[in-house]
């Protein structure tokens, strides 16, 4: 699919469909020009509230009279549009024209900014691209051409590089455990080394052994699959130390281990390495903005397993750092991961750092399906991510670290365990856990158990892997 921007009038193009954005009903610029074509046709649409205007909803006007294109799409803005309701527009009315097999689709969104913009395309380009990539028969066809009516190309161009990162993470996490397991993972995210600025180094189990990551290698030692840990450096400028360092969680597949997860529970467990997807998808859409930042990601990539080698309820596994863990679930293996991945991280001396997962179930309890929760040793670092998310429109809540949940932690045989004491809580003392592996640097956790992966779709984006945080975190390393 190509993006690309457009001169021509909303009335003369040659389109297979048109877009047009309408916030409120006042219509300007493009809409208004469309109205008069068509004879007052989009203003009574609106008026008679036959067309919604309301931020994501979309209205199809098929065979206007007036303009060449056959199909209109009218994307409601919102009243006052913010860059989230252009970009749940952009997907949505792309979403809908997807169901077709398009060659050209135009967009036209008056009285918007640059920032805004770069929402609404990338918000197109997630929208029409679907996770149906094993059907013969897609029920989403993304259209050869979008064409946006704007001089400004900076920002179309943008918008399509960040919609990319969102659609890398999306597909990394569709795609089903016998395609995406840790060496195909590792070497997808290989790949971006062909970007300008960025280098990939993948440690194998005999590095992970002789790094003596033994909390990363309990979890993994179950599986077929070796594990591995992917080490992705951007260096758009000089800087010594990384400004940021983003980290994923990568258990491509998880069973539960012994501690086995019902049916249910496991069929959408190929979406458990949705923070790894992030930091790769991420990476990808800043470099190739060619943001002037120093940002490093890594992921630990393993699948949690039954077999004879199985980690035990019971066991104790030294992590990199040299802290003991009793385990005591193997369903919390996520932050046995991360523990190891964070010391590695350590080691590279970030000034900060966010490590992303799709750790509890808790954390969706607390907050839905819709929110990723924050926890943090650093309060102006969560701030900043907080800031970001609000400008791009994505949902996050800050949940308390209190000191009286590291006592749920104490294990009689090891320093630490992996659970906490009780059934309460649990999204707080698994985020605790991991504060154990990152000692004073600043350092956020984001739980996106519950945005990473839906069952059902969106009016703006199809069912499955969201791409959450990748704008969120792409807008944090711009401003870095």
């Amino acid at each position: 699919m190509i993006t690309a921007t457009t001169s021509e009038s909303i009335k003369d193009i040659q389109a297979d469909a048109v877009v047009i954005g309408i916030s409120g009903k006042t219509l300007t610029g493009a809409a208004a020009e469309l109205n008069e074509a068509t004879q007052g046709g989009l203003q009574s649409l609106i008026d008679s509230e036959k067309a919604k205007t309301g931020s994501g909803k979309v209205t199809s006007w098929l065979e206007p009279q007036g303009i060449q294109a056959s199909t209109i799409v009218i994307a409601g803005l919102g009243e006052q549009p913010t860059a989230g309701d252009c970009y749940k527009a952009g997907g949505a009315a792309a979403k809908a024209l997807a169901g077709t097999k398009l060659d050209t689709v135009a967009f036209y969104f008056p009285g918007i900014d640059g920032v805004l913009l770069e929402s609404a395309v990338a918000g197109s380009v997630v929208g029409c691209t679907g996770q149906e990539l094993h059907k013969e028969k897609p029920s989403l066809h993304p259209p050869n051409q979008i064409l946006w009516a704007t001089g400004d190309g900076a920002a179309v161009n943008a918008g399509t590089k960040i919609g990319d990162g969102v659609n890398l993470t999306r597909e990394l996490v569709n795609q089903p455990p016998n395609y995406i397991y840790p060496e195909s993972f590792a070497n997808r995210a290989a790949e971006l080394a062909e970007l300008e600025n960025v280098t990939v180094e993948i440690w194998d189990k005999e590095k992970l052994l002789a790094e003596n990551c033994g909390s990363l290698l309990g979890v993994a030692q179950g599986s077929d699959f070796d594990p591995r840990l992917v080490i992705l450096r951007y260096q758009g400028n000089n800087s010594e130390n990384p400004s940021m360092a983003i980290v994923g969680k990568g258990v491509t597949y998880d069973s539960g281990g012994l501690s086995l997860k019902p049916s249910d529970g496991q069929k959408t467990m190929k979406c458990d390495m949705a923070g790894a997807a992030t930091v790769v998808g991420t990476i990808k859409s800043i470099a190739e903005l060619g943001s002037p930042c120093h940002i490093i990601g890594l992921v630990g990539l393993v699948e949690n397993m039954i077999s004879g080698n199985s980690y035990r309820l019971g066991d104790v596994l030294t992590s990199r750092n040299g802290k003991t863990i009793e385990v005591l679930n193997t369903d919390a293996e996520g932050r046995l991961v991360l523990a190891d991945v964070l010391d590695v991280t350590l080691g590279l001396k970030p000034d900060r750092i966010v490590d992303l997962a799709t750790l509890t179930g808790a954390c969706c309890v607390a907050l839905g399906l819709d929110i990723a929760g924050l926890f943090t040793n650093n309060q102006s670092w969560c701030d900043q991510i907080i800031e970001s998310a609000a400008e791009v429109g994505e949902e996050v809540w800050q949940l308390p670290m209190t000191k009286h949940f590291s006592e749920q932690l104490k294990s009689k045989v090891a320093d630490l365990r992996n659970i906490g004491a009780g059934r309460w809580g649990g999204a707080i003392t698994a985020a605790k856990f991991l504060e154990e592996f990152v000692d004073s640097t600043p350092w956020t956790h984001i739980d996106i158990a519950g945005p990473a992966f839906a069952d059902s779709a969106k009016s703006y984006i199809d069912g499955g892997a969201s791409g959450t945080m990748v704008r969120t975190l792409v807008n944090i390393a711009r401003g870095l």
